[in-house]
């Protein structure tokens, strides 16, 4: 189908798949190399083959973003590679996954995490296949994607350590807050790639609550810089669509 089209971009908004990337990594790259720029808001295809898309499209002289893969309609992207332009970034860390986030903030009210999922379930928060927000699926995707746009590593989802929330229990919740801190499902990217969950004192800018998501960036000369905003939702996903179209229509036209 995409070979028929006289499109000059293709947005892939197709489910992320972490085990093949299919279907959408062969509409990225039909597209690609047919000339034509491409959005994803597509996690998949990035998280496994990253490096690989950077280069075909190099190559193939077109465009591609991808800003609302990561903080949906919160520019995190954007702000790490434009706001924070001329400085080097040496580390950051995030609470990527707005769903996790809802119910470790929901245990910490008292809630079990059964419970908490539950009512993540009901409002629509988990994804059809629970195990990309439980096990830090998604969270690794994001950072694989962060790693590789901002600090320009060559990295994929297999090589982040990654563990999820299924293990913590009510306990591990009131151990933290006697100790003034909450846990939270914590992306970093230092020495090491990790998704694991960390206590976070309650006054770090990164403990936020609900389905927040929040990044901190540590630069060599500015210190350490942090953005909050919602995650993923369809007028999120639908603005961070926009954005990058009109970011590829300013620099396709260019002189």
């Amino acid at each position: 189908m995409i070979n028929d089209l006289e499109a000059e971009v293709l947005i892939e908004t197709t489910q992320s798949n972490y085990k093949d990337a299919e279907p959408g990594i062969t509409h990225i790259v039909n597209a690609m190399k047919r000339g034509m720029h491409v959005i994803s808001v597509n996690k998949g295809p990035l998280a496994l083959a990253f490096p690989s898309l950077m280069e075909l499209a190099d190559y193939n002289r077109v465009l591609f973003r991808f800003s609302g893969t990561v903080g949906g309609g919160t520019p995190i992207l954007d702000f790490a590679k434009n706001s924070l332009r001329g400085e080097r970034i040496v580390s950051f860390d995030g609470i990527l996954n707005g769903t996790t986030n809802y119910i470790l903030t929901n245990m910490a009210d008292g809630m079990s995490f059964n419970d908490a999922l539950n009512d993540a379930k009901q409002k629509g928060y988990v994804e059809a296949d629970e195990s990309l927000d439980l096990d830090g699926l998604d969270a690794a995707a994001k950072l694989v994607i962060l790693a590789n746009w901002i600090m320009g590593m060559k990295v994929t989802m297999p090589d982040i350590k990654i563990t999820g929330i299924r293990k913590l229990d009510s306990s591990d919740i009131k151990r933290a807050a006697e100790k003034n801190s909450a846990i939270k499902l914590i992306a970093s990217c230092d020495k090491e790639l990790k998704v694991e969950p960390k206590e976070i004192v309650v006054d770090n800018p990164l403990c936020v609550s609900g389905t927040l998501n929040a990044i901190s960036f540590t630069s060599e000369h500015s210190g350490t810089q942090t953005i909050i905003g919602r995650g993923a939702g369809g007028i999120e996903t639908a603005s961070s669509i926009l954005r990058d179209l009109i970011d590829i229509r300013n620099e396709s036209t260019k002189t």
